[in-house]
């Protein structure tokens, strides 16, 4: 019970201190990943940040593939560009390539309707202003009800629960940092459609370390470079 308690009072006192704006990432020009499953380095996500006045695009690319014997048993590829002004989301797109398999998504801020509106090879329509982008990147994710699909435009509805303070070392550094479980809210959903992943932040920063989670082997994304 003083686990729980804990817990939740830290919770509250983390949800109030931190979600503003993308404001906290100002230190941030460049973010890459290296990915993992089952061990074994298989590709890379990288983020860069670029600033024009009041206005933040990160440009995301994503590169990967499964081989045995030399051969490529399954390639992945996605382009993205996310777009905030004075520190709020306004645009996102992205073109993926999922093993010869085309999606997309396109994502618009429409201020007189005070929604988003999403054209994506999974879902066409409105979705509400405090829905997340699905990129692991933004610490804002944890407050959020649901993400949005940065793949196909897809909501998933989530729950989010702090798991607690770890110290994690990456590439000989330690951090400290702090790990949350996201999971799927719908329990109906297919296996191939559920979101159970694990994220961890850094405490001061809140930087995003690292991402794990099981599907068809045991995937991890490590934080390789930071400037």
């Amino acid at each position: 019970m003083k686990n729980i308690i804990v817990s939740i009072l830290f919770c509250i006192v983390f949800y109030k201190s931190l979600f503003a704006h993308v404001g906290h990432y100002d230190s941030f020009n460049y973010l890459e990943y290296e990915l993992f499953r089952n061990n074994k380095s298989i590709g890379y996500h990288k983020y860069e940040f670029q600033r024009d006045s009041e206005n933040l695009t990160i440009n995301s690319l994503v590169e990967f593939k499964i081989t045995k014997l030399n051969i490529d048993l399954y390639k992945y590829y996605a382009k993205s560009v996310e777009i905030y002004k004075k520190g709020k989301f306004f645009s996102f797109s992205s073109k993926t390539n999922q093993n010869k398999k085309e999606k997309y998504v396109n994502i618009q801020v429409n201020n007189e309707e005070k929604l988003l509106e999403i054209d994506g090879s999974s879902y066409k329509g409105p979705s509400d202003t405090e829905n997340i982008i699905g990129t692991w990147w933004n610490h804002e994710i944890i407050k959020s009800k649901a993400q949005i699909s940065a793949i196909s435009g897809r909501i998933i509805e989530q729950t989010v629960t702090f798991i607690g303070k770890e110290k994690i070392i990456l590439n000989g550094k330690s951090y400290n940092a702090l790990r949350f479980n996201f999971k799927s809210s719908d329990e109906t959903l297919p296996d191939s459609k559920k979101l159970n992943t694990d994220i961890w932040y850094e405490e001061e920063t809140f930087l995003w370390l690292k991402a794990a989670f099981d599907k068809t082997g045991y995937w991890e994304y490590r934080l390789k470079e930071v400037r």
